[in-house]
């Protein structure tokens, strides 16, 4: 297992699938298909599932897997900070540490978006799999989700956990409650999410 290639994979293939997603898709499988391994074999499986999808009808379902539920949510300190003042500290100290490796996060996004963090995580793995490994009971309460929700990105956020150091939480309780070890909720108004743009804005779903 390459843990750069699997990262770099997995951030291009979370990432809205836009007008260059075909290429963006063809990209990734030529690369895996180099690499072996059960987590690149996830990746492939994600590709193979989603491959013959027109991209206008996976970015509908992008939208709707992503940005229209809570519990699937691809910005991570929303799982252990939600909407807290907390949450601007731990951005801002996110921010700093992709500074202090001279790397600069997409000013579109915020700096916990799942995406942009797997692609620190490739570039800059002596840090980037470290934050990852800290933020383990997000990645899988969001895998948790994505299972529930019988969507084929739980591939990907599968091969991403795999990567990671150390035991994992063996149920999404489990995982909730590592979770919840981070800053205590503390509603303020500050937005769980960024614009985005050009999908949907995102609206509360709390049931699924």
């Amino acid at each position: 297992m390459s843990r750069p290639v699997v990262h770099q994979a997995a951030s291009l293939l979370l990432g809205y699938p836009d007008q260059d997603w075909p290429g963006r898709l063809g990209t990734v499988r030529t690369v895996l298909e180099s690499v072996r391994g059960a987590e690149t074999g996830l990746l492939l499986r994600f590709c193979e599932r989603v491959g013959e999808t027109d991209p206008l009808v996976l970015a509908a379902r992008y939208v709707t897997t992503f940005d229209r539920s809570r519990r699937r949510c691809l910005y991570l300190t929303y799982y252990t900070d939600g909407d807290t003042r907390g949450r601007g500290g731990t951005l801002a100290r996110l921010k700093a540490l992709y500074r202090e490796h001279g790397w600069q996060a997409a000013e579109r996004e915020l700096p916990d978006f799942l995406p942009l963090m797997l692609e620190f995580a490739a570039r800059v793995p002596e840090a980037g799999i470290p934050l990852l490994t800290r933020h383990r009971p997000a990645l899988e309460l969001l895998r948790f989700a994505l299972a529930a929700y019988h969507s084929p990105y739980e591939d990907v956020v599968e091969a991403v956990c795999r990567t990671l150091p150390g035991p994992r939480p063996p149920s999404r309780e489990a995982a909730l409650r590592l979770a919840r070890t981070g800053p205590p909720a503390e509603a303020v108004g500050l937005l769980p999410y960024p614009p985005r743009t050009p999908h949907s804005p995102h609206v509360e779903e709390t049931s699924r």
